[in-house]
C-alpha cells in the first residue's frame, strides 16, 4: 500500500527521481552524448520514439531499425523537425526474423561506426496465436529472441568500442512488471506454444517474453563481468503508459474505475524516463545485471532472480539461434 501511494504522488527515490519523472529530466544531469553511438530498437512510436527524442535533444549520434522503413522514416522527420543538427541512420530489422536480424547487424558493421549504447526496446502483445519463420512463437520471437540474438551479434563491437574510447558501454532491456505474472517451465511453455496455439495465451506467453528479458539481463550481466568487458546491462519496467481509454458504458461505477486507473498510468515522457536514465545517468557507472523501476533499482520476480533459470534459458536461446527450428524442442530444450 505505502508503494502504491509513493507511486501515486510521485515519491523520489534514492536515484532522486521517481514515477512521475520525465525522460528529459533525468537526462538533465547526464554528459554530453555528442560521441554516443546508440541504436534504439521500437523507435517509431510511443516510449520508443521519446527515448530517441530525448537522446538526440543530448546530441547522441542514433541508428533506428524498424520493420517498416516509412515508419522509421517518419519517426526520424519528427526529431529532425525539433533537433535539426541530429544524426539519424533509419536501418530496416525485423526482429521476429533471425535471418532479418543478422542481415542488419551485417549492414550496420558495414557503416564502420561505433556502438555505445543498446537499447532493445521493441516488442509487441500478439492477440492472436503466430509462429515466426524461424518456428518460434511470435510474441517470444519478437519482444526476446531477436534482442538476444541482436545484442550477441553487436556484443563485440560494443566491447571493442569501450576499449577504445574508454567510455563504458550499456545495453539495455525494456521488460515489464507484468513478467512476474509468469510461473511454471519457461522452456516447456514455450515448446508448448510453438507447437500449437491450443495452450496459448496471449498474456502469459508476453509475460513469458518479458521475463526471458529479465534473465537475459542476469545471465549477460553475469558473462560481462566474468569477461571484465567494460560494458554493462540493465533491463527496466517503463511503467505503463497513459492512452486513450475506451469505455462502453457511462455511469458513476465506470467513472470511478476510469478515474482510479488514470492516476496509475503514466505520460510517455514518464514512461521513457527509466530507460533514459539507466541508459545515461553518470551515478550507473559499473552497475550490470540490475533491475529498474522509477528510475530506481528494484527486485524482479523471485523466477526473474533465478540463476539457474537465467543460465537455462541462455542454453535454449543458443540453440534457438543456431539449429534448424524442428530440432529445437526435440532435443535440448525438453529437459
Amino acid at each position: 500500500m505505502l508503494e502504491t501511494v509513493k507511486y501515486l504522488i510521485g515519491s523520489v527515490g534514492t536515484s532522486g527521481y521517481g514515477s512521475k519523472s520525465t525522460a528529459e529530466q533525468v537526462t538533465d544531469s547526464c554528459p554530453d552524448l555528442r560521441s554516443i553511438t546508440a541504436i534504439i530498437t521500437g523507435a517509431t512510436s510511443g516510449i520508443g520514439a521519446e527515448t530517441a527524442r530525448v537522446l538526440a535533444k543530448r546530441g547522441a549520434k542514433l541508428v533506428l531499425p524498424a520493420r517498416s522503413l516509412k515508419a522509421a522514416e517518419d519517426a526520424k522527420a519528427r526529431v529532425l523537425s525539433e533537433f535539426p543538427d541530429s544524426e539519424i541512420i533509419v536501418m530496416a530489422l525485423d526482429l521476429s526474423s533471425l535471418a532479418s536480424v543478422r542481415n542488419f547487424v551485417s549492414e550496420f558493421e558495414s557503416l564502420h561506426l561505433p556502438l555505445n549504447l543498446l537499447i532493445n526496446n521493441a516488442g509487441k502483445f500478439a492477440h492472436e496465436h503466430a509462429i515466426s519463420e524461424d518456428g518460434i512463437e511470435m510474441t517470444f520471437a519478437t519482444n526476446y529472441l531477436g534482442h538476444f540474438l541482436l545484442t550477441k551479434l553487436l556484443l563485440n563491437k560494443m566491447i571493442q568500442t569501450a576499449k577504445a574510447t574508454g567510455v563504458q558501454g550499456r545495453i539495455v532491456n525494456v521488460s515489464s512488471a507484468i513478467h512476474g505474472w509468469f510461473s511454471g517451465d519457461t522452456i516447456q511453455y514455450l515448446g508448448e506454444i510453438s507447437r500449437s496455439r491450443s495452450q496459448y495465451d496471449e498474456t502469459r506467453a508476453y509475460a513469458l517474453s518479458k521475463l526471458a528479458n529479465v534473465l537475459h539481463t542476469k545471465e549477460l550481466g553475469r558473462r560481462l563481468r566474468e569477461v571484465e568487458a567494460n560494458v554493462t546491462v540493465n533491463c527496466v519496467h517503463p511503467g505503463i503508459v497513459r492512452t486513450r481509454l475506451t469505455r462502453e458504458r457511462e455511469g458513476l461505477a465506470t467513472d470511478m474505475v476510469f478515474l482510479f486507473a488514470s492516476k496509475l498510468l503514466k505520460t510517455i515522457p514518464q514512461a521513457a524516463a527509466t530507460t533514459c536514465y539507466v541508459a545515461t545517468h553518470p551515478r550507473l557507472i559499473g552497475v550490470s545485471g540490475k533491475y529498474f523501476a522509477d528510475c530506481n533499482e528494484t527486485s524482479p520476480s523471485k523466477l526473474g532472480s533465478n540463476l539457474v533459470e537465467a543460465s537455462r534459458l541462455w542454453s535454449a536461446s543458443e540453440v534457438m539461434v543456431s539449429k534448424d527450428s524442428g530440432a529445437i524442442f526435440a532435443d535440448q530444450l525438453k529437459d
